[in-house]
């Protein structure tokens, strides 16, 4: 009896411990400052960044994998400096990173994320290119005032177009990780919580699943504070 009862404990375990779920991130990066040294895998817990995994790149590969009891965003990182969000969820993950591109694609929310950041990361480019623009123009004899018109406009349109883009993305992404992991990734930025346009619009009619998530939850909190404090 009693070993029969070991037995049921010990299938009981076992299906408890079947359920994770298993990440795989095989990547490579032909980036030279990053050759033999330590990346590190780090997960939102309780109000911080956390490790959960690290590996050395090696001839420009290095790999990343474990077990999981949920989809989670992460971040690897080159000591303090975030190179780039992750997903990690079941499946296989192929990562990228060169000087000019990263990129984490292969399983359904990676190759969403992925999209994302290179239209993110063409519009950073059209907003780098304005002031090469304007030695041209410059170089071509064009009117001061013409010029700053000019590049105002544009400077505004893409800093427009930006925004559209991250509302519309963390907004198609309310229920699930990328939503609150963009959110994160936009506010941190922030020198303290604050409720501007572009925040209002993307918690107006957000979900319970995103307004629920502890960095949004607290970040809104706090934001509200601020704007009851005389």
């Amino acid at each position: 009896m009693i070993k029969k009862l070991y037995f049921i404990l010990f299938l009981g375990l076992l299906t408890l411990f079947s359920c994770k779920s298993q990440y795989l991130v095989k990547g490579f990066s032909n980036v030279d400052d990053l050759e033999g040294k330590m990346l590190t895998l780090k997960v939102y817990v309780d109000g911080e960044m956390r490790s959960i995994d690290s590996t050395r790149v090696v001839h420009g590969r290095f790999s990343f994998g474990g077990s999981m009891d949920s989809t989670m965003l992460a971040n690897v990182f080159w000591g303090n400096l975030s190179l780039m969000p992750i997903v990690l969820e079941e499946g296989e993950v192929d990562l990228r990173i060169s000087e000019t591109q990263q990129s984490a694609t292969g399983t359904p929310l990676n190759d969403t994320l992925s999209g994302f950041i290179q239209r993110k990361t063409q519009l950073d480019a059209r907003m780098a290119e304005l002031p090469h623009l304007e030695s041209q123009m410059i170089m071509d004899g064009t009117d001061y005032d013409e010029i700053m018109y000019e590049l105002g406009k544009q400077s505004k349109q893409i800093a427009a177009e930006n925004d559209r883009l991250i509302v519309r993305f963390i907004r198609d992404n309310y229920n699930n990780v990328l939503g609150p992991g963009i959110f994160m990734i936009l506010t941190s930025s922030l020198p303290y919580p604050i409720l501007n346009p572009q925040i209002e619009e993307i918690i107006t009619n957000a979900t319970p699943y995103f307004l629920g998530h502890p960095y949004v939850k607290k970040y809104i909190e706090e934001a509200e504070e601020r704007e009851e404090t005389p």
